[in-house]
């Protein structure tokens, strides 16, 4: 099967490797990416069956695809996204799907005139993890789920402020960036629709005063700076202390289900080895759910006897995303046969891109906004 790609990113590398895993008679046969010579340069084997295209018009017309992936940066996923949804052909949308009130609206009305089937990179509602706590939770073993508690404690979080991510008119903060995920599996474990949420950021670490376009290397403390990326270039080449360094590094948000319950959700972009978290608890009047990516385990805690039940997953993270990218892509491909229709459809793309946007209007404005 021909898959095109949109932008020869890294992101967009390892999802095509876990497609070619789940079948191998897949391959790159057409990019659509500005730097050709670069790409052809660095990864021979990857795309020596590919012809590069200036634009996806003119891929469209001179070729026949199975798949389209698009992993362009943030702020063009939506102008990619209108191009390909008339072709009807199965694609595959990095997050966040838009990044602009003006972007969703776009989307979501090439999407109505539209009949391609769209999977949204949202691997962590396909993680075992995930899917094993909404089996509990669908069990009814905890009563209804009545509040919500997660958390996001990214310990590689300089890379949003050493590199591209940190210009705003690419990410427009970091709620599209992280939460995005967040917001996901959170609607998908309580099975309820979101309507209001408020929210708060700060900015209080990546700021500073230093030359705006300041290179880690050339700056004068390089070897004492703890945020230092000597030796650590996968993290970007600026400094995370220029005064052209963008996005808070901290966020929280109130968010309010259509039964009237509502859920917590805080990320944080300073801490960093073991502080790194990112999991969920979630009660109801029965007992308490609680799992953390960090070691693969989900709590049951039972509120009216003595009982805690431990579910260790053993995962293999080899695919990325505590397997939830390798369950992403054999969807894709089950899409491309005709198989199967799309466990991260666009509708809640959309749904998470708007939830992020409001949460942003809201710290900004000091607001509850209506989802």
């Amino acid at each position: 099967m021909k898959l095109a790609v949109i932008g020869y990113g890294h992101r967009i590398r390892h999802m095509v490797k876990e497609i070619i895993k789940a079948n191998p008679e897949c391959y790159v046969a057409a990019i659509v990416d500005p730097r050709e010579d670069e790409i052809r340069l660095q990864y021979p084997d990857e795309v020596k069956r590919a012809a590069f295209y200036p634009a996806i018009p003119d891929m469209l017309g001179a070729i026949k695809l199975d798949g389209v992936l698009v992993g362009t940066r943030c702020n063009l996923h939506t102008e990619m996204a209108v191009q390909l949804l008339p072709t009807g052909i199965p694609l595959f949308l990095e997050k966040p799907v838009a990044i602009s009130y003006e972007q969703l609206e776009q989307l979501e009305r090439a999407y109505q005139k539209s009949d391609s089937q769209v999977v949204v990179s949202f691997p962590l509602r396909n993680t075992l993890l995930v899917q094993t706590a909404k089996e509990i939770i669908d069990s009814g073993k905890l009563g209804t789920i009545e509040h919500g508690q997660a958390v996001n404690n990214v310990p590689y979080g300089g890379v949003y402020f050493h590199n591209w991510y940190r210009d705003e008119r690419i990410t427009n903060g970091l709620f599209l960036q992280k939460a995005t995920h967040d917001f996901d599996y959170i609607n998908y474990l309580l099975g309820m629709r979101p309507v209001m949420i408020s929210a708060m950021r700060s900015k209080q670490i990546f700021k500073g005063d230093k030359p705006a376009g300041l290179l880690c290397k050339a700056c004068d403390e390089k070897d004492t700076c703890p945020e230092s990326t000597i030796g650590r270039e996968d993290l970007g080449p600026y400094c995370c202390f220029g005064e052209d360094t963008g996005n808070e590094d901290s966020g929280s948000a109130l968010i309010q289900y259509e039964s009237g319950m509502h859920a917590v959700y805080t990320q944080n972009f300073f801490a960093r080895r073991k502080a790194a978290r990112r999991g969920a608890r979630l009660l109801g009047y029965k007992g308490t759910l609680e799992f953390n990516w960090q070691d693969n385990e989900i709590n049951v805690y039972m509120h009216h006897t003595p009982r805690v039940e431990t579910h260790k997953l053993t995962i293999d993270d080899s695919a990325g995303h505590g397997g939830g990218d390798g369950a992403l892509a054999r969807n894709f491909v089950g899409i491309m046969q005709g198989k199967e229709v799309s466990r991260t459809p666009l509708e809640e793309g959309l749904l998470s891109a708007r939830m992020c946007l409001k949460a942003t209007e809201s710290a900004v404005t000091h607001t509850f906004c209506m989802i």
